[in-house]
């Protein structure tokens, strides 16, 4: 029994921190999918985001879950006695883009970007003002001739998880570790 020891705990340890970091994905997915990770509510979308969305025929209004590229991407890992709970950087969503890019720029927001307008883009800034129902620039967007400046605000989806899953961690591990130890006995 003593010598089968170390080998059944290592099991009874893997075990239980694959159950953790699949429960803590849960989590973050799930706080995506209600649009409150831990609880925390994301700010709504802004109402030339939703107006962008009904031009491009998609009346979503969840932040996050355009096309549930990123939700979908969250993923839990766990290899040599530790977990990853994340987006991988090899994730790439269904346009190619880089999912944990874009994991960071919503997680963190972003710093003032400047997009140079073209006459095309100009058109469409019209067309999306009426869309929106309004006259006035949208929130977060300064107008100077030639460059519209926007920023994205930060929505965090996976600090405030982590933050509330990290206080009973102990507690909640040792509790599955016990378990595990019941169950390969």
């Amino acid at each position: 029994m003593l010598q089968a020891a170390p080998a059944r705990l290592k099991m009874a340890t893997d075990r239980a921190l694959r159950q953790e970091a699949e429960q803590l994905r849960g989590e973050v997915v799930e706080g995506i999918t209600k649009q409150a990770p831990a609880g925390e509510a994301f700010s709504p979308l802004a109402r030339f985001t939703l107006a962008k969305r009904r031009l491009r025929k998609f009346s979503g209004s969840k932040a996050l879950i355009r096309n549930a590229d990123l939700r979908n991407a969250v993923t839990a890992t766990v290899r040599n006695g530790e977990a990853f709970v994340g987006v991988p950087r090899k994730a790439r969503g269904r346009d190619g883009a880089d999912l944990a890019d874009v994991a960071k720029l919503n997680e963190f927001g972003s710093d003032p970007i400047v997009i140079p307008v073209t006459p095309k883009m100009r058109r469409f800034l019209y067309v999306l003002r009426r869309e929106a129902g309004g006259d006035s620039a949208p929130a977060g967007f300064a107008a100077t001739p030639g460059v519209i400046i926007t920023r994205i605000p930060a929505r965090p989806f996976l600090r405030p998880v982590f933050d509330k899953f990290r206080r009973d961690a102990g507690k909640r591990f040792l509790g599955r570790v016990a378990t595990q130890w019941k169950v390969l006995g």
